[in-house]
């Protein structure tokens, strides 16, 4: 109610059609009494799932799509530990996101874990939990380098983003903890050094949640978008119960922070300009977040995940460092019943292949994720029943997420990393469990279908699943899937595509800025195949507090030919490249292109 009141409070009368829709949506919720369940009321609600009519899934021989479980094969010892000691602090479901990126440029992708910290009451002679740099060896394991890399973190480990953020053609690493944040700055040499100090980004003692980087002022450096929690310290721990059984509190229970954006000065320093920008105007509980240009306007924007308190937020750039929230208005901010979501991961891309990039966000029990369909002009409407993208998902808490092409067929598939918070949630519900299965569902022309089974995801053993990257690994032109799993080791998934003979083309291009920041973040590229066009934008940041999908991959189906890529660069210069081959990584560099005149 006091997201409209505000929102009616700064509409111009030209709005109105748009007020009256919104007023239409809100009171599907407020005719039964605000009596809606959101994602932290008692978990044992009998609400069903909406029916959706969505196809068979495939039997698993008949599968397009298909993962192993390459874990131990790889070599990842990595083992999480969210510090819990039976005492069940807010923090502790909330550990963590993870990451992938190529740190030392040697061509192959590897892997970040953020880990936990013991929390009072945790045993004191236990060995302290620390953070894990994976290096990808290029043949199908990982080393941990993290002491060798000059990492030894032992902060309680919530989210991680990586970039270039000095422009020194080096990825570096930034984590959100549950105390200060923390820039690890790349040497170049393998190895990183602490620079929060220098930088200027520890923004004292917060429940951090997801980050991202954006050059949100269009000169050239990559601004820092930090989203946080509540305020929650561990002298303010509340103790609840469910039906007589202990349970973590929720964000209801803390006031929520405000985010924190810090201005990038191009000399290792940033600045807390959130107040200025327009940051810290409204205040939620944030958890994932993704940049986009969701209006097309050559600006990006960011969107934030708010667990169930105050609706999302949206906050539109004005190219120049400013910031205005319009969640409501873009019909984002709650999905289409009126109601909140537990929005733990937020991920963004085409899931529809018209040339605009729509949102995805996980959920709570039995609440489905949503997917925003982007319908142009800056506005959006909840598709999730059209399209089945919460098929099989109503019995789960949703965290990670990706919008991939698994099966290169030209269609963004949808990946959901499935577990609950309390360890104990079989004893008062008999609807769900904390370990489950992962989810898949495969985009069949713009509509969702649950593959999960035939793309072998149940022959894993159940996980409580956090933090979701996907990349292609093995560089085999098939898109893998990495999962930090709470309290127990990771998960890697090998897509099966390319062994059992998929014979679809792909295109993987990785951006190089000159004028634009070094790795293009925030460019938007468009891949015209024949009478197949596709998009995407380079993203830093995503999923659930987590970073992925640097190096973008585009699904082609059968077409083996490309006509042009053209790039739309942050700041606005657009260029048109000829000659990509399919089938390989092709490295785009701004400049080398031809200039292209916008449509």
């Amino acid at each position: 109610m006091k997201m409209l009141r505000s929102f009616l409070a700064s509409a111009p009368s030209t709005r109105l059609p748009e007020i009256c829709r919104l007023l239409l949506v809100a009171s599907l919720s407020w005719g039964t009494g605000c009596g809606h369940r959101t994602a932290r009321d008692p978990i044992g609600s009998t609400a069903s799932p909406p029916p959706e009519t969505v196809p068979a899934p495939p039997k698993q021989d008949d599968a397009p799509i298909r993962f192993a479980d390459a874990t131990s094969a790889a070599g990842i010892d990595f083992v999480h530990t969210d510090g819990s000691s039976g005492r069940r602090y807010l923090v502790e479901p909330l550990s963590a996101g993870m990451a992938s990126f190529d740190y030392d440029g040697d061509g192959r992708i590897d892997l970040y874990f953020p880990n936990g910290a013991p929390l009072p009451g945790a045993d004191p002679a236990a060995v302290p939990p620390r953070h894990a740099l994976y290096r990808n060896l290029g043949d199908g394991t990982f080393r941990d380098v993290s002491l060798a890399a000059g990492i030894d973190c032992r902060a309680y480990g919530l989210g991680v983003v990586a970039a270039d953020v000095d422009d020194d053609g080096d990825p570096d690493i930034v984590l959100t903890t549950f105390g200060p944040k923390i820039l690890y700055r790349n040497s170049g040499d393998g190895t990183f050094i602490d620079a929060t100090a220098a930088a200027g980004i520890a923004d004292g003692e917060k429940v951090g949640a997801g980050a991202a980087l954006l050059d949100a002022d269009g000169d050239g450096d990559l601004d820092l978008y930090c989203a946080n929690y509540v305020r929650f310290t561990l002298d303010t721990h509340r103790a609840r119960t469910l039906k007589g059984f202990p349970v973590y509190a929720g964000p209801r229970d803390y006031p929520p922070w405000s985010d924190t954006f810090f201005r990038n000065d191009g000399d290792g320093t940033f600045v807390d300009v959130s107040e200025s920008a327009g940051i810290s105007a409204v205040a939620g509980p944030g958890m994932g977040v993704v940049c986009l240009d969701h209006d097309d306007d050559g600006d990006t924007d960011v969107y934030v995940g708010n667990d169930a308190l105050e609706g999302n937020f949206l906050f539109d750039s004005d190219g120049k460092g400013g910031f205005r929230e319009m969640a409501l208005a873009a019909g984002v901010a709650v999905n289409r019943f009126g109601a909140e979501i537990g929005s733990m991961g937020t991920e963004a891309g085409d899931a529809d292949n018209d040339g605009r990039i729509d949102l995805f966000v996980t959920d709570f029990q039995p609440d489905l994720p949503v997917l925003f369909r982007n319908l142009g002009r800056g506005q959006f409407e909840d598709a999730t029943a059209d399209s089945g993208a919460g098929s099989g998902a109503w019995q789960y808490v949703t965290w990670g997420t990706a919008m991939a092409d698994f099966d290169n067929d030209g269609f963004r598939d949808l990946f959901l990393a499935c577990g609950h918070l309390n360890d104990n949630v079989e004893s008062f519900d008999d609807t769900t469990a904390y370990r489950n299965h992962n989810l898949l569902l495969r985009n069949v022309g713009g509509r969702f279908i649950d593959v999960s089974v035939a793309a072998g995801l149940h022959d894993i053993p159940p996980h409580s699943a956090r933090g979701v990257a996907c990349d292609d690994f093995d560089d085999d032109g098939d898109l893998d899937l990495a999962i930090l799993n709470s309290r127990q080791a990771p998960t890697l998934l090998r897509n099966l595509d390319r062994e059992r003979g998929g014979g679809n083309h792909f295109c993987q291009l990785r951006l190089c800025g000159r004028r634009s920041n070094r790795d293009g973040v925030g460019a938007k590229v468009t891949v015209v195949a024949g009478d197949f066009v596709t998009v995407d934008e380079v993203h830093a940041g995503r999923g659930y507090q987590g970073h992925f999908g640097t190096r973008l991959h585009f699904g082609l189906g059968p077409r083996g030919r490309i006509d042009r890529v053209e790039v739309r660069w942050p700041g606005g210069n657009r260029e048109t490249f000829s000659g990509i081959a399919t089938d390989r990584l092709t490295t785009l560099v701004e400049g080398t292109g031809a200039p292209l005149i916008p449509r």
